[in-house]
């Protein structure tokens, strides 16, 4: 992304999310933009793995933290915390994904969701 450009709400809020997904490790992060996917529930889903529930737990939490510190903002729904196979951190525009890996596969919404735009990132 352009440094110089101004970022929408949503684009700061992926670039946040994908911050925490690093600070923790997590591997495979996808950003995929669905602002051009017809009816898309967000502007974007950001996806990542973990190897284990101590991590899969670290990660979420990491993703909370630095949004409410850059952001403000927390989010509107949260699931799996219990099963900790695929946690979704909704923020309505922005939806986190942590997936254990086999999981990952399992649900493969990077295919689901083949229209968007996805550019993986560095962990």
């Amino acid at each position: 992304m352009d440094v110089n450009k101004d970022f929408t709400p949503s684009e700061k809020l992926s670039e946040a999310v994908v911050k925490g997904m690093q600070e923790k490790k997590a591997s495979d992060i996808v950003v995929m933009d669905l602002r051009k996917v017809k009816n898309a529930v967000a502007d974007y889903f950001v996806i990542c793995s973990g190897s284990s529930d101590t991590q899969i737990d670290a990660i979420a939490e990491s993703i909370d933290e630095v949004v409410f510190k850059s952001l403000k903002q927390n989010p509107w729904h949260q699931e799996g915390k219990t099963n900790k196979e695929w946690l979704l951190i909704d923020y309505v525009d922005v939806v986190a994904h942590v997936f254990k890996k086999d999981k990952r596969e399992f649900y493969s919404l990077e295919n689901l969701w083949g229209d968007a735009t996805i550019v993986s990132v560095e962990a």
